[in-house]
């Protein structure tokens, strides 16, 4: 065989056998990518994203679209080829698979924290547009979730709203742990509650349940690595009464950084005109129930598929601005906000067409 015949020969088979290799090595890497986008102000497989009912709502116009990541889920385990296209192609993120999924959380547990983390971000956003829009919102510190096996389990339940600790008022969340820590593991402590079920009749009925019963509970010793302090094994959190219907239906989709884009888009129905003076918004952000925008991951990614959708403007959350400035897709203005207040104020600018005085992010954030 000629020399030249044979180098090419070997050649080709080291090249086969290196794909191979590449195709069956797996490596501890993630994917990220840029996803859908839905309009908050319109229609999602055939319903409205958006439906409030008890409320005079309004005509809208435009796009305020919320923006999403697509990633592998916790048991893909992508090989070497795989993760160097992903590193050539500019649309996708390759990322530690323990940068998406720390403490080796299976699929079954993130996607219950995404979801988690979603419906929380709905509650919020519609406490902030309605703040916003002065409408009084009811607010009660609840039992959020009970741990297994802990001394509140069967005493207390997901859904009660705590009232007191120990005949303590309890006004918000980190109130509860306060009191009960002043207690020794071992001491008893008391839960003033409404149950569960009668306050979801109440809500119901639209009335405010009265009627309460106390709880004694044993507390614990913890034994979650931190200081040792007395529990009782619950994690509090907050619940919402809000004086009419604001159902918001977006199946497939898990966390937090939807909200600034639910709290504006409940904000345009719930008020005359538009928002967007019918210009294509996008945007991202979390909120608290003080309207206060919150960062996100994967933003670049983000910016992406808004673009690639034909947003023109991008509210960015101010904590993201740094990161998304670094790589903004042609034709997209990424817009800076850190509140609810901040958003309707771009969003002026943007409908009047005064967009020279828009507070862009840039490198610096």
């Amino acid at each position: 065989m000629p020399r030249r015949t044979a180098t090419m020969l070997a050649s080709t088979l080291m090249l086969i056998a290196l794909l191979c290799a590449g195709v069956f090595l797996q490596v501890p890497y993630s994917e990220m990518s840029p996803g859908p986008t839905v309009n908050t102000l319109s229609d999602h497989d055939g319903e409205p994203v958006l439906q409030i009912d008890g409320h005079k709502t309004y005509p809208t116009d435009g796009h305020l679209n919320m923006t999403t990541v697509r990633v592998t889920s916790p048991d893909y385990r992508m090989n070497l080829v795989e993760a160097v296209y992903g590193w050539l192609a500019h649309d996708n993120r390759i990322v530690p698979h323990d940068t998406l999924y720390p403490d080796g959380k299976t699929e079954e547990q993130s996607t219950q924290e995404n979801a988690e983390e979603f419906s929380q971000s709905q509650e919020s956003a519609k406490v902030a547009a309605l703040k916003e829009l002065g409408i009084p919102v009811q607010s009660w510190v609840i039992v959020a979730t009970v741990v297994k096996d802990s001394p509140a389990q069967g005493r207390l339940h997901a859904g009660d709203v705590i009232k007191a600790v120990d005949g303590t008022p309890v006004k918000q969340p980190s109130d509860v742990a306060g009191l009960v820590t002043k207690h020794k593991p071992g001491e008893k402590t008391v839960f003033t509650i409404v149950p569960a079920k009668d306050q979801a009749a109440a809500e119901k009925a639209h009335k405010t349940a009265t009627a309460t019963k106390d709880v004694t509970i044993t507390t614990a010793r913890s034994h979650d690595g931190g200081a040792q302090r007395a529990v009782v094994g619950i994690s509090p959190g907050t619940d919402h009464t809000f004086p009419f219907t604001i159902d918001i239906k977006l199946a497939d989709v898990g966390g937090p950084s939807a909200g600034l884009m639910f709290a504006l888009g409940i904000y345009d129905k719930l008020t005359p005109g538009s928002l967007t003076g019918g210009k294509f918004v996008a945007g991202t952000g979390t909120i608290d129930d003080d309207g206060k925008v919150g960062p996100i991951g994967g933003i670049e990614l983000k910016t992406i598929g808004a673009r690639d959708k034909g947003a023109q403007y991008f509210l960015t959350p101010a904590d993201n601005c740094a990161a998304a400035a670094a790589d903004t897709p042609s034709g997209l203005t990424l817009v800076k906000v850190g509140t609810i207040g901040d958003a309707l104020g771009a969003l002026k600018d943007i409908r009047s067409g005064k967009t020279a005085g828009l507070p862009t992010c840039s490198a610096k954030g």
